[in-house]
This record gives C-alpha cells, sequence and structure tokens, in this order.
C-alpha cells in the first residue's frame, strides 16, 4: 500500500461517510461505470460538478470499492452496489492509483514542486509493489506503469478527484497548464495498463484544452449532461429520508422539512431532476440549525470576482435575479477563463459551473435562499453597482418607516429608486416594481423570512414578510401599476390574504406582532408612488 498505489485512504474516508448517521447510497454509479466500460469500450470518464456537490465523496467511494486495499466487505455488502453481477468480480480486486490534485507539497512555490511530488510518488510507490522489476525510480511514470503492464499485464484504475485544483494556485503559468495537460495526456491516452480513469472537477476539461491533450475523456456537467445526473446531490426523496432520520435521532429537533427546501433545493441538471445542496444538507441537520453554510474556499469563489469586469451589463439582471425573476442567456457549456469574463452570458455561464446560478431551458436564476443571502451581502456591499447598491442601503430605511407608517418616507425612497436611469425602473409592469421593492426592503431579510407570490386566502398575495420572532410585526405587501394603494390593501383584505397568519383552529396564534398591510402603487402619468399602510384585525 502506498500513497498513490492502493491507497488507504478512499478507503477510510468512505468508511466514515457510511457509518455517519446521514448517508444516501449513491452506490449504483459503479454499477453504471462497469458496465460502460465493459459492454461500451468507454474508458474516460470526467465529472465537474460545483463545489459541496460530493465528488470527493464518489471519488473515494471508487476507490475504496476497486483497490485492494482490504478483504472486507463490510461497507459495501449492504449498499446497493452488492446487488449488481459485477459486486464480486470487481470489488478489491485492482490496482487503483489515486490522486487528489488539490493537495500540494510542503512551502509548493513552483509547478515542478507539484508535479514531482506526484510522479516521485507513483514511482515509489511502483517500485515497493514491483520490487523485482527494478523499475526506474528517476524516470517517466507512464514508462514504469508499461513496465509493469508488459511483465504482468496488470491494469490500473485511475481515480483523479479535483483535477483543476492547480489552475487556482498563483504561481501557476501559462506554460504551466500546458505541461500540466501534457501530464495527464501522456500518462493516460492511448496507454494500455489503463483499466478506466474516473476524474473530477469543478472545470470542464474544455475550459483549458481545445486541441487533444486529453480529448479521450468524455465530460459529464450538471447543466447539459443528463448521465449521472442522480449520483450529486440529494433528491427529494433522499432528503426526505435523512429528514426522518433527524427527526428520530435528534432531541430537540428544531429544523422543518420546509425549511431544508427552501433553504438548500433548487439546482437543476439537465435530466430535469432538482437538487439539494449535499453539504449544505447535512451540516444543517447534523447541527440542528439552518443556516448559510456556503463558506468561500479562495476568491475565485465571490460573486463579485465574475461580475466586476462588466458590472453595468449584469447588475439590472442581478437585481431581477434577487426579486425571483430568471433571465435568459446562451449557456457557455465550457466557462469562459477567469481574464474573459466579460459578456453577460459569459459571467453567468461561469456562475453556473461553480454552483452559484442555476440553469434550465435556457435561463438563469439563483436557486434558493441559501445562495441568495450571498446575494444580499453583494448588494449590500459594492458601491460599484451603483444604484443597486444606493437603494439596498435605503432598506433598513424603509423597513423602520413602513413599520411607523410613515408613507412619505417610503414615497421618497421609491423615488429615488425611479430617478435612476435604469431600464428596470420603467415599470412596464409589476414585474418591474417587484424588483424596486425587493430592493428597498432588501435589510429586512435579516429579520424576515419574505416570500413572493405565496399562496394565501383566496389568491397569491405580492409578498408576506413572516418574522423570525413571533412578537414581531408581519408585513402583507400588494403592488399596483396605474391604481391606488387603497385598491391594493382594498385586495388584501377581500382576499383574506390575512389567512396565512392564522394557526389550526384551537393553536395558539403564529404571530403575536401586528398584521400591516401595505399597499404601494406607481402612476405612469404622474411618474408618482402612493403608499399606505393599515393595521389588521386576524
Amino acid at each position: 500500500m502506498g500513497m498513490f498505489l492502493n491507497s488507504f485512504v478512499p478507503y477510510e474516508e468512505y468508511k466514515a461517510i457510511v457509518r455517519s448517521r446521514f448517508f444516501v447510497d449513491k452506490s449504483s454509479i459503479i454499477d453504471e461505470i462497469i458496465s460502460d466500460v465493459t459492454l461500451d469500450g468507454q474508458k474516460y470518464f470526467c465529472i465537474t460538478r460545483p463545489r459541496r456537490f460530493g465528488k470527493s465523496v464518489m471519488a473515494n467511494m471508487i476507490g475504496a470499492f476497486f483497490g485492494r486495499t482490504t478483504d472486507e466487505e463490510d461497507i459495501f455488502s449492504d449498499l446497493k452496489i452488492a446487488e449488481s453481477s459485477y459486486y464480486r468480480e470487481y470489488l478489491h480486486c485492482y490496482d487503483v492509483i489515486y490522486i487528489d490534485f488539490s493537495r500540494m507539497p510542503r512551502d509548493c512555490c513552483h509547478y515542478g514542486q507539484y508535479i514531482s511530488r506526484i510522479q516521485d510518488g507513483i514511482n515509489r510507490d511502483l517500485g515497493k509493489a514491483y520490487p523485482l522489476l527494478k523499475l526506474d525510480a528517476g524516470g517517466a511514470v507512464w514508462d514504469n506503469l508499461q513496465a509493469v503492464f508488459e511483465q504482468s499485464r496488470t491494469k490500473f484504475i485511475f481515480v483523479m478527484d479535483e483535477w483543476d485544483a492547480v489552475f487556482h494556485k498563483s504561481f501557476i503559468s501559462e506554460t504551466d497548464r500546458k505541461n500540466y495537460l501534457e501530464f495527464l495526456r501522456d500518462l493516460l491516452k492511448g496507454q494500455g495498463y489503463v483499466g478506466f480513469a474516473y476524474m473530477t472537477g469543478i472545470l470542464p476539461i474544455a475550459k483549458y484544452s481545445s486541441g487533444s491533450e486529453i480529448n479521450m475523456f468524455k465530460e459529464y456537467d450538471m447543466a447539459t449532461k443528463e448521465k449521472f445526473s442522480e449520483y450529486f446531490g440529494f433528491l427529494d426523496s433522499e432528503v426526505d429520508c435523512l429528514f426522518e432520520v433527524y427527526r428520530q435521532t435528534t432531541e430537540n429537533a428544531k429544523i422543518t422539512r420546509e425549511d431544508l427546501k427552501k433553504w438548500y433545493d433548487g439546482y437543476h441538471t439537465a435530466a430535469g431532476v432538482r437538487m439539494y445542496n449535499p453539504r449544505s444538507i447535512v451540516c444543517s441537520l447534523t447541527d440542528n440549525q439552518i443556516s448559510n453554510y456556503w463558506t468561500s474556499s479562495g476568491p475565485y469563489d465571490e460573486i463579485f470576482y465574475y461580475i466586476r469586469n462588466n458590472i453595468e451589463d449584469v447588475r439590472d439582471d442581478l437585481a431581477m435575479m434577487v426579486s425571483g425573476e430568471k433571465i435568459k442567456i446562451k449557456l457557455l457549456g465550457y466557462a469562459a477563463t477567469s481574464t474573459e469574463l466579460h459578456t453577460k452570458n459569459q459571467i453567468f455561464s461561469a456562475m453556473v459551473v461553480y454552483g452559484l446560478l442555476t440553469y434550465e431551458d435556457g435561463e438563469v436564476f439563483i436557486p434558493n435562499r441559501e445562495l441568495m443571502d450571498k446575494y444580499d451581502e453583494l448588494l449590500l456591499s459594492n458601491e460599484s453597482l451603483g444604484y443597486i447598491y444606493n437603494l439596498a442601503k435605503e432598506s433598513e430605511r424603509m423597513l423602520k418607516a413602513t413599520l411607523a407608517g410613515d408613507t412619505g418616507t417610503m414615497a421618497g425612497i421609491l423615488k429615488l429608486a425611479h430617478d435612476t436611469e435604469s431600464p428596470i425602473l420603467s415599470y412596464n409592469s409589476e414585474i418591474e416594481l417587484s424588483a424596486v421593492v425587493n430592493l428597498v426592503y432588501l435589510a429586512a431579510r435579516d429579520r424576515y423570512r419574505v416570500e413572493r407570490e405565496d399562496k394565501a386566502g383566496e389568491g397569491y398575495v405580492d409578498f408576506i414578510f413572516y418574522p423570525e420572532r413571533k412578537d414581531e410585526d408581519a408585513l402583507i405587501l400588494e403592488l399596483k401599476v396605474g391604481s391606488t394603494p387603497a385598491d391594493a390593501i382594498e385586495q388584501i383584505k377581500s382576499r383574506n390574504y390575512v389567512l396565512r397568519f392564522k394557526g389550526k383552529i384551537g393553536e395558539k396564534p403564529k404571530y403575536t406582532g401586528r398584521i400591516l398591510a401595505v399597499g404601494i402603487s406607481y402612476d405612469r402619468k404622474t411618474k408618482e408612488h402612493s403608499c399606505k399602510v393599515e393595521e389588521l384585525f386576524a
């Protein structure tokens, strides 16, 4: 056993996952890969997904299953793969070379150090495993692998995690990138010793390899390829099972099933499947707390990084997406390199690749509350966003004015919005007005769960502000273009939107604060906003 050849690491890592409380069995992918290799002759798989979508877990599983690290069946005998006809033939029967490309040598400052760790490590492992062959410890890895193959007909399975990690290192030059791709080509392409190669990462190969270096890989991304969709991320049915485990094993369980859906669901695959962010699901159930687990692991993960080169072209779209709208784009599956993110299509395509947006039927949008919080942070902290930033900064004042019934201040802030020159403020429909309302009430999301087009009473209300604390005031907000705020409040009353705040008969009220009806209107002729606030009685 070595650092790269038949390493214990994948087995131990996956065993810990299998034995954890919130485990989801995705082992059927092994059966599908074996079928592709044996029946179709496919040998090269590259699966790309955003961060936190289980890529490393799956890589560990595949390395643990095939590798000769143990005779035990304890972690696979009860999984779905055990039902496969391939199970006995392939379990722990192959030499696996496992490479985590995100790992660096100590004090690494240039590509030579990085790649030497990998080549020297594999050569060292091969020398220990095949001492009689007298392999060249300082030679090319592929030559030593070929020598083993010629002598013993041994084929190797390559499992390579985070293949693109090196591209994000500051010391990597364009020449280094080319050399790295050539290393992968020499190691894998057309080599008889390759049983199959399974590679994961965030970035598609096409992002960096426009030629033939590693074009033998078939690539599977989330937005455009249907195959393998169900294995990365959690399905609704899987979250149902995890939630039941959570409910039965957690004292004073605080999370609802609805919470999990609103916060972590909403990612779309090309197969039409909605997926949950798996890491966030597991973290929230483990912590017994709904929270934002989308933590940054580097400067390239920040939303602002992608939009900074063309803020003027995308900021209106950002405002619309924060208000819950979808934006049409032409998805660029390869995602332009970071230095070329200038057009809207390039920017939003890259954000889909990194999981900051999701894509469905030609449109991108913000998938869930967890990501929406990140966009809120962006709008409230970047002055370069211009009018969007200015309106967002007014949002605390807007909320205070609303709770106080200060309609003059409310109308003044909305006038400030209209005095900008943004296309979204043309108010040709209530959609544009909704986008502005989202901006001027952005700060409310710290204290309220804001729902748009929520079912209430006998219809759908434009906005409902559910307070996080039961003793805070709740808001029902209706918008009107070409009408009056009195008409908006009359609609709130006549359609019984207030019923949304009533508990079941015999139960205590959900909220003990006031319930305020808020009417906001815009007159296209006079360009004036009017507001009205009225207390309702549940």
